[in-house]
C-alpha cells in the first residue's frame, strides 16, 4: 500500500495528517507517538518502538532466568 501524505505548517511547526484508513492500520489516534526508523530501503514509519522492545527483551530473559525466585517471592 502506498499512500501520499501531505505536509503541512502547524504553528512554527510542520506537521503530516494522516487518513482515517491509515490510523486504523497502524492502530494509532491522535497523541500517540510514531517512530521513525532508518533503514537500507529508507525511513519506517511506525507506531513500534525498538528500544522498547529491546528493553523488553533483557526484561524476558532476566524474568526466566530467575523465575525460581520470582515464584519464591510472590508465595
Amino acid at each position: 500500500m502506498i499512500q501520499t501524505l501531505k505536509l503541512r505548517k502547524i504553528g512554527n511547526s510542520v506537521g503530516v495528517t494522516f487518513s482515517k484508513e491509515l490510523l486504523g492500520k497502524l492502530n494509532l489516534s491522535e497523541g500517540d507517538t510514531v517512530f521513525v526508523t532508518e533503514t537500507e530501503h529508507g525511513l519506517q514509519l511506525s507506531a513500534y518502538n525498538p528500544e522498547f522492545e529491546k528493553a523488553m527483551t533483557i526484561y524476558r530473559e532476566g524474568s526466566q532466568k530467575f523465575r525460581h525466585a520470582r515464584n519464591w517471592l510472590s508465595e
